[in-house]
Order: structure tokens, then C-alpha cells, then sequence
């Protein structure tokens, strides 16, 4: 397998060709438990022969600090064979994989997932069940939040602070696995969450989201008054009125307090776990996380990842984003217009920390067929910007479910020079790719459908293709290419 690095705001190989990455999500999200060392989830040559053949060549590859290290200093390696296998799979079938240390409300101790029970600090904060959506735990539990702000400390625990002992556990991983042709790189934290500070703001949030709809000019509360009572589609006409910028006209009450974190608790964070990484290997790309309430359209504003004050050279920024009836039954109603300026939110980002893109999270799944259109709508999205993705997230069966319809599309996948677009129109099955190359070579599309016919430069072309792969030879020069499929 080529080896990927970073090149400006591209990924490219050691052939300077440059590449787009179509994956999935398969996380691991169990607690340690004595003699069970299996992953959650069954990857074996069925899985990933059939993720190749529909286009897929990244997994975002998750477990959990607790499923590695149960006891301090205790590393799980039995479950790390696990991972060794699976990345041999991915190798076998060509599909990179970036290790993603998980956690959701900081760890299973708190209703959530992520880091072991003797690294879980709540102090005096009592832990409680949780009502409603998961993510209540961030706005109310204080047994959460009172977790993070111990580990933004790094609070001692047996003569170590918890962050030395979390980039020990990355240092255990990335020697382990430093050789594998098949990994990608490291998400060094899942959706890092800023702690009792953030709760503080969300209790604004509630204040400030409730005068933005009573009071807002950009609502017409007449129709949003009509349509609560009177209309048989209620619920979607309500929503319409809730756009992207009543989003943030409510959300901006984190802009303090997220920018603090990021700059002050989450950067430091991350050029101390990078520089242990690097002390025992230069390969893999490091990703940048946004916190949790980045997903909602408040900025990020970590700076990249610096080590001994010099710019780490192979990173990656991987924003999350999700319309806010995610996790909900209302998903179906989820809106192209909010998520698209959430999305505008990650570009700037993108535009200051210039480097390239791989969308971590997105999707998020839903009941029927009514919200694939929304999914179409992001992958375009993602393909006018040149990011790549990972979507969330496999479940068992997922590749025989309607949304395969959307995600068997072509993309290029390795291209000799510099892509300047391309696009997938479903409804004309029409591929279309312009790129600038200096010397030529072979161009590497995906094409996981029929090919009714391909041209380069308006000509006819030969070309050979391997299970979903489709190679084009061309010269150097500028090139337009277009597949169009059945």
C-alpha cells in the first residue's frame, strides 16, 4: 500500500499522486471485561472484499482507552491482537484505517464510554442516570463534566497525571502498530468536551435559544404560531424557521468558553500526545478533533499541532458535524440549510489551519428513506471542497440497507497531479473530473457501479479495471475525465 502524508490542504502518496478517501465508522465502544478480547464488531474477509467492491478504502477504526489499559499501566495486548488482525484484513484489501481513541460522556463510570474507572475523577459529583437523548449527559450531568475538567488537569492518579498516563497508551498502540502498511493515522480524542465550564454555558444556551424564537426578526412567528397549531405537517414547517443562523445566534453563548478550551486545554493536550507519538514513530497522520459543541456551528480554534514549537508536518483536521435532530426520531426532517452552515463554519477552519480534510462524523443513520436525500446532498457537499469522510457509523447489516444506493458513487480515488473538481450527478449517471498533472501517470477512479462508457479530453478511453478501481493513463498536461455509469 502507498504511504499517505500530507501536502498543503491535500493527502497525497509517495508517487505525488492525490487521493480521496470514501469510509465508514466502526467503532468499538465496550468496557474491559475479563476473557472477552473480541471487537465488537465482525470484520473479516467477507466485510471488508465487499467494502472494497462498493468503494469504500478508510475505516475510521475505534476502541476505547478503558478496553486497553483496565488498570494503570495494564495494557489489554490480547485485544490489541484484534486490532493487528483487522489491520491485516485492511491491508489484504487495500483499505486504509485511522485508530480513533473513542469516548462519549468521558467513560462507561459515567454513563458513556471512553476511559477506564480508575481514570474517571467525578469527586464529590454523583453519578445519574440519564434522561432522554445520550447527550444529556454533557448538559446536566456534573459527574461528567467535573471528569473532564480532572483530565484537562491532568490529576494525578498513582504518581502519574491522567494525560501522561492516556499518551502512554497511545505511545503502547502506535508501537504496536507503526509498521502496518494499512494505517492511515491517529484521532488522537472523540469529540474532546470542555467540562463544567460548558455546562455553565449550556444553561445560557437554553436561555438564549428561547429568546432568539420568541423574539428573532429572521422568525415569522405568525406562520411559526399557525403552523405549531394548524398545519397536518407541523413538525417540518416548524423547523424550516429554525435555519442555520437562528442556530447560532443561540450558540455563540460557547464562543468564549470553546475558544478558551481549545487554545489553552485541547492544543496543549494535543502537542503533548502527538510529541509522545512521535518519539517512536514519524509515520501516520494525526487528526484534530473539534470539541462537542463544534459539530453545532461554533468555531474551532485550536491552532495546529505544534511539537517543541515546530509545526507537526502530517496532520489533519477531521470536523463532526450533525443536523440537531440526530439521535432523534425527527432525523428524517434534517435540514441541508443547517447543516451546511455548520459545515461553513469547518471551512474557515480549514482555510486557517490549512491543512487537508477528512469529515470524522456525519450522518448519523435514520429510519426509511426519507432523509437520503440529505446524505446525497452532504457527499456532494464533501466533493466540492475535495474532503474526504468517514461516516457515522457501520452497524451489522449496514451494507445490505438503502443507503448504499448513495454511497456506491464514483470519486478519484489517486490522481497524478492536482485535482482541481469533480462531481457525481446520480440523476444524469455522469462522473466528472478535472486535474492539472505535471508528468502524467495513472489515474485511479472508483467506479463501484457499471461503466457505460469513459473519456478523457472528450476522446474515448482505454482503460482497466479491478474490482471497483478504474485506471486511466494520461500525459502531463490538463485533463477532464468523464465516466458516465448505469
Amino acid at each position: 500500500m502507498n504511504t499517505i502524508r500530507t501536502d498543503s490542504t491535500r493527502f497525497v502518496d509517495e508517487l505525488g499522486r492525490e487521493r480521496i478517501f470514501n469510509g465508514v465508522n466502526i467503532v468499538d465502544k465496550s468496557d474491559y471485561k475479563p476473557g472477552e478480547q473480541k471487537y465488537a464488531y465482525t470484520v473479516d474477509d467477507e466485510l471488508l472484499s465487499e467494502f472494497r467492491d462498493k468503494g469504500f478504502n478508510l475505516i475510521r477504526l475505534g476502541f476505547t482507552w478503558a478496553k486497553l489499559e483496565p488498570t494503570p499501566g495494564d495494557y489489554n495486548d490480547e485485544y490489541l491482537d484484534e486490532i493487528d488482525r483487522i489491520l491485516e484484513l485492511c491491508e489484504k484489501y487495500g483499505i486504509y484505517a485511522y485508530l480513533d481513541m473513542h469516548q462519549d460522556l468521558y467513560s462507561p463510570k459515567c454513563n458513556g464510554d471512553g476511559a477506564p474507572a480508575w481514570a474517571t475523577i467525578t469527586d464529590q459529583y454523583e453519578v445519574k442516570p440519564i434522561k432522554g437523548v445520550w447527550a444529556a449527559g454533557y448538559f446536566w450531568g456534573k459527574y461528567c463534566q467535573r471528569a473532564f475538567d480532572n483530565f484537562w488537569a491532568n490529576r494525578e492518579v498513582n504518581g502519574k497525571g491522567l494525560q501522561e498516563w492516556y499518551a502512554d497508551c497511545w505511545v503502547h498502540v502506535a508501537e504496536r502498530f507503526k509498521d502496518k502498511p494499512a494505517l492511515f493515522g491517529f484521532d488522537l480524542m472523540n469529540e474532546p468536551f470542555p467540562g463544567m465550564a460548558a455546562g455553565k454555558a449550556f444553561k445560557k444556551l437554553v436561555l438564549k435559544a428561547g429568546r432568539v424564537i420568541l423574539f428573532d426578526r429572521e422568525i415569522k412567528h405568525g406562520k411559526l404560531f399557525a403552523d405549531a397549531v394548524f398545519s397536518k405537517d407541523r413538525v417540518p414547517k416548524v423547523l424550516e424557521q429554525i435555519s442555520s443562523s437562528v442556530v447560532r445566534k443561540a450558540t455563540s453563548v460557547f464562543d468564549d468558553c470553546i475558544r478558551d478550551f481549545d487554545i489553552n486545554k485541547y492544543a496543549p493536550f494535543l502537542s503533548r500526545v502527538t510529541k509522545a507519538i512521535r518519539g517512536v514513530t514519524d509515520k501516520g497522520v494525526i487528526m484534530l478533533d473539534n470539541c462537542y459543541w463544534s459539530n453545532t456551528t461554533v468555531p474551532f480554534s485550536a491552532p495546529p499541532i505544534t511539537v517543541d514549537g515546530k509545526r507537526e508536518q502530517n496532520q489533519a483536521f477531521a470536523p463532526h458535524a450533525y443536523d440537531f435532530m440526530v439521535d432523534t426520531e425527527l432525523y428524517k426532517y434534517a435540514s441541508n440549510e443547517r447543516v451546511s452552515g455548520m459545515f461553513a463554519q469547518h471551512k474557515k477552519s480549514q482555510d486557517r489551519l490549512h491543512m487537508p480534510v477528512i469529515v470524522g462524523e456525519w450522518g448519523g443513520g435514520g429510519e426509511g428513506e426519507g432523509w437520503l436525500p440529505h446524505v446525497s446532498f452532504l457527499l456532494d457537499m464533501f466533493d466540492s471542497n475535495k474532503w474526504s469522510n468517514t461516516y457515522w457509523c457501520y452497524t451489522d447489516g449496514w451494507l445490505k440497507t438503502p443507503l448504499m444506493k448513495i454511497f456506491s458513487r464514483p470519486y478519484p480515488k489517486a490522481i497524478p497531479g492536482v485535482i482541481e473538481s469533480y462531481h457525481c450527478d446520480e440523476d444524469k449517471k455522469v462522473f466528472s473530473l478535472a486535474f492539472e498533472s505535471e508528468c502524467g501517470g495513472d489515474a485511479v477512479i472508483c467506479v463501484p457501479r457499471d461503466i457505460v462508457s469513459i473519456t478523457v479530453d472528450g476522446a474515448k478511453a482505454d482503460y482497466t479495471k479491478e474490482n471497483s478501481d478504474v485506471t486511466v493513463k494520461v500525459s502531463g498536461g490538463r485533463h477532464t475525465v468523464e465516466v458516465r455509469f448505469n
